[in-house]
């Protein structure tokens, strides 16, 4: 019953995680937007989400000896990054593109409240599913 229950939140938890990480790197790009030479980085959120559930799949699948305690973002999202391609280029070879960062970053700030929501109310479905119906 317990794994059901971890089962339905693993998605999301995927999801917060890679929002939480994203957010990172896009605040890090905005506050290095005047550093010479600094290189804006990024990653695909789809194919990171992708990847990280298929691997989540293939472990409860697989018998993979991975414990519910691992960190959720290890090191195979490191690879994953990526430099973000200048719209123009600068001077001082900052690729820093401040208005696409902080569209990105409001855009991710959106999903990322999203996913709590999702989050929230899974837990609360949960909860009221075992509620005695005697207690209402």
């Amino acid at each position: 019953m317990l794994n059901r229950l971890t089962d339905t939140l693993n998605f999301q938890t995927e999801a917060l995680v890679l929002r939480s990480e994203r957010q990172r790197l896009l605040a890090s790009n905005i506050a290095n937007a005047d550093t010479p030479g600094y290189q804006a980085r990024d990653f695909d959120f789809a194919r990171a989400l992708r990847e990280a559930t298929a691997a989540q799949q293939t472990n409860t699948t697989g018998g993979s000896t991975s414990t519910p305690f691992q960190p959720l973002f290890s090191a195979r999202h490191e690879l994953q990054r990526q430099y973000s391609l200048p719209a123009q280029t600068n001077l001082d070879s900052n690729t820093v593109d401040m208005d696409r960062e902080r569209a990105s970053f409001a855009d991710n700030s959106v999903k990322y409240e999203a996913t709590l929501r999702f989050i929230n109310s899974s837990v609360r479905t949960a909860l009221d599913a075992m509620k005695s119906h005697n207690a209402a």
